[in-house]
């Protein structure tokens, strides 16, 4: 893995700033979802952030996110 250290990314989430550290394979799959999808990052976050529970961050449930399209993808 090349970025396997987490960095911080900035998101807007209702209007207001926000950030999560991300691998840089978990952003660049997020990134990819949401352009696939037609949306922002930040209203894709958003929807993520809606779906959450308390007890899960952001940044992890962005990361199940990720892992759950793409398996859904690969059939698993």
């Amino acid at each position: 893995m090349t970025g396997a250290r987490p960095r911080k990314r900035s998101l807007t989430l209702r209007g207001h700033a926000t950030s999560v550290s991300l691998e840089d394979e978990f952003w660049t799959a997020f990134r990819a979802i949401a352009e696939e999808r037609g949306e922002s990052l930040s209203a894709l976050a958003a929807r993520i952030d809606e779906a959450r529970g308390l007890e899960t961050g952001l940044a992890s449930a962005i990361r199940v996110f990720v892992l759950g399209h793409y398996r859904s993808r690969s059939g698993s």
